[in-house]
């Protein structure tokens, strides 16, 4: 129920950020079974969050273990179930310098392969860092390490490998546009006998083929630009979702970009921001008119705003499909 709801909540976020989020391919992402989506990584938790939103069903996130130590991602990520992972070059500057240990994400991996038995979905991002280079980083072990420990240790069948390949026109640019690829599966039950490195060479060609492409600049990406008032909208659910949310969109994005050290952080920042805002700025709105008339018709307020902020995102973007 909360993965949903903040699900839902992102995904008005990433349209308010974004023009537009191109999605090709969804189809080949199975909708029951166990799936490891090994996706490209250039844009921080924003990637996850894409995701987290194209998916037909819950997707289990690792992340990096040093988001944790920002205090609203260690509140929400146990929350969805988000697996953090430690990562060997983050362990060597925590460290000052001595070796990792190699058994540091042990449990992580005990628990990825509790999901995957149960038939769940894994998000894995091989490459190990986000980036900004116009080429995939040489991928890591570790999703082949998991599928084949999988396979031939816990003998989970039909697993397939998913490539997501997320392409940004200009990541930290507001007014941009997303593309999402699904690629062509690795059937991990048709492989038979591979090594590690054979599918990790598998994965990064598959992937490669997916990821690092121009998304189609979206028609309306100046309208998500503006600052100046409400645009006409074809619903007035829109237009109310325009007026009581756009300034507050608009604040945290200013917000975010003034805090930005690195490209990955103006969309990760301005959502972030904005949920936090946006649903300060509904308890506000509710106290006010419990204030001014009675909690039921405070409640009845609170409900419209939501459903304005989703008709304004979706305007012009049909939303995924549903959860199966």
């Amino acid at each position: 129920m909360i993965y949903r709801l903040l699900r839902w909540f992102t995904g008005i976020a990433l349209h308010w950020f974004y023009s537009s989020i191109q999605v090709i391919g969804r189809e080949k992402i199975p909708r029951s079974g166990p799936v490891i989506v090994a996706a490209s990584h250039h844009n921080a938790l924003v990637d996850a969050l894409i995701a987290g939103w194209i998916a037909p069903r819950q997707l289990t996130l690792t992340a990096k273990a040093t988001l944790m130590d920002n205090a609203f991602l260690a509140w929400l990520f146990p929350l969805v179930g988000v697996v953090p992972l430690r990562r060997a070059g983050d362990e060597l500057e925590k460290n000052r310098g001595r070796n990792p240990d190699v058994a540091r994400n042990a449990s992580a991996f005990v628990h990825i392969l509790d999901v995957l038995e149960k038939g769940g979905m894994i998000l894995i991002f091989p490459e190990g860092i986000s980036h900004s280079k116009p080429e995939l980083a040489p991928l890591k072990t570790g999703a082949s390490r998991l599928a084949l420990e999988a396979r031939d240790k816990r003998g989970i069948r039909n697993l397939q490998i998913i490539p997501l390949g997320l392409s940004f026109e200009d990541k930290g640019n507001p007014g941009t546009a997303v593309l999402a690829e699904v690629g062509e599966p690795i059937l991990m039950d048709a492989l038979g006998d591979v090594t590690v490195e054979d599918l990790t060479s598998a994965i990064a060609s598959r992937l490669a083929a997916v990821s690092l492409k121009k998304p189609e600049p979206s028609p309306d990406r100046e309208a998500v630009k503006r600052k100046d008032g409400v645009h006409p909208l074809a619903s007035p659910l829109g237009a109310w979702g325009e007026l009581t949310h756009r300034y507050i969109i608009n604040y945290a994005r200013d917000l975010a970009l003034e805090r930005s050290k690195n490209p990955d952080d103006p969309a990760m920042l301005t959502i972030i921001f904005a949920l936090v805002l946006i649903l300060a700025s509904y308890a506000v709105q509710f106290a006010i008119v419990t204030a001014l008339l009675n909690p039921w018709w405070a409640l009845l307020y609170v409900a419209t705003l939501p459903a304005g902020a989703y008709w304004a995102a979706f305007r012009d973007h049909p939303p995924p499909a549903s959860y199966a």
